[in-house]
């Protein structure tokens, strides 16, 4: 993994920001790899939001001749925007710009950008997330140390492949390269499989009250990936459903094994003790080896005094401000990071200052 400063971009547009588009963008501005962020996102209050946190430095609503001056442009949507998205994009999209994406499924977009003739276009997936979703929730810390999945096809460019790699592992995370239906076919496994598995164990309980009223730390571990956004977790599932077909059946077949070895006590020991060693094998993601920042971002209104009123609020309740730094200021308003003592002092001011009024969020 590198820990120089990577290839610096002087535009950069970041597409959808929200909780990856948001991370990326911190990751670019945080490691200083890009001049200029733009965000785009078909969202009023979501580009306000990054705006006004210090996410982004402009906005866009559509895309446009102003795609001219990219040179790196980063797709975070929603997977089923996706293929529309590029063929609204393809036209301004300038030939030199490296494009990537940060979609869970990945065979039916490398395809698309192909079709279309983006010849910079390099397929990623960064294996990383939240249940909580948004700008507000959006960390560089998120990338630290996750596999980001890159599916380049016999058509991509070394030379593209070559540079998003750099981009990657200056983001923090480690790049690993892969045919785009060998990615669907694992993911489909590991990832999209395990959320299905989550939807009806949570169905079973939802149909007995007494279920849940035993559901402990267990179960809600097994089911955590159930309280992603329903409607993104829809659409990422359909759009690798052949893939995800065929691992249901696996897992049917994995089932039924089980079940028969419930009569010869032996085997299901040998099958308890081989899930057990697998599972203790995984490979445990610590997000940063750096020593935690205790930072706070405040999103503030264009109003005379908001340092002041900022540290009454958190002054009166014994928090002390170790830092404090104005990221951005802007006509509508602007956003303050602050340094904060203790690490328990974020939640607590992030609660006193959502009192009043003031958004907030954790920076990574």
């Amino acid at each position: 993994m590198s820990t120089g400063r990577g290839e610096v971009y002087k535009t950069a547009v970041v597409v959808g920001v929200g909780l990856i588009g948001g991370s990326v963008a911190l990751g670019l501005r945080d490691r200083l790899l890009a001049h200029r962020i733009i965000g785009l996102d078909a969202s009023a209050q979501a580009l306000e939001e990054a705006l006004a946190l210090g996410v982004i430095d402009e906005v866009r609503a559509t895309p446009g001749e102003w795609l001219s001056a990219a040179d790196l442009v980063i797709l975070a949507v929603p997977v089923k925007a996706l293929s529309p998205l590029a063929r609204e994009l393809a036209p301004y999209l300038p030939s030199s710009a490296l494009v990537t994406d940060v979609g869970s499924v990945k065979s039916a977009i490398a395809a698309e950008f192909e079709a279309l003739g983006v010849r910079n276009f390099v397929p990623g997936h960064p294996m990383t997330g939240s249940e909580r979703g948004g700008v507000a929730n959006a960390s560089a810390g998120l990338l630290e140390n996750a596999i980001w999945v890159l599916t380049p096809t016999e058509r991509t460019p070394l030379r593209a492949l070559s540079r998003m790699r750099r981009l990657v592992e200056h983001l923090g995370a480690a790049a690993v390269v892969m045919p785009p239906d060998a990615h669907d076919n694992l993911v489909a496994t590991i990832s999209h499989l395990p959320y299905l598995a989550s939807l009806a164990l949570t169905h079973m309980v939802a149909r007995d009250e007494r279920l849940s009223l035993l559901a402990a730390g267990g179960f809600r571990d097994l089911t955590r990936v159930a309280s992603g956004d329903p409607r993104m977790s829809r659409d990422m599932v359909v759009e690798n459903k052949l893939a995800l077909r065929e691992a249901i059946q696996r897992f049917s077949r994995q089932l039924e094994h089980l079940a028969d070895t419930l009569d010869d006590p032996e085997e299901l020991l040998v099958s308890a003790v081989e899930g057990k060693r697998t599972r203790d094998n995984l490979p445990v993601v610590k997000r940063s080896l750096l020593p935690p920042k205790y930072d706070l971002v405040v999103a503030v209104p264009d109003k005379p005094n908001q340092i002041g009123a900022v540290s009454r609020i958190l002054g009166e309740a014994s928090i002390n401000i170790k830092d404090i730094e104005v990221l951005a200021v802007r006509e509508h308003g602007g956003a303050l990071r602050l340094g904060l003592e203790e690490e328990s002092d974020v939640q607590r001011a992030a609660e006193l200052l959502g009192a009043e009024g003031y958004k907030t969020r954790n920076r990574g």
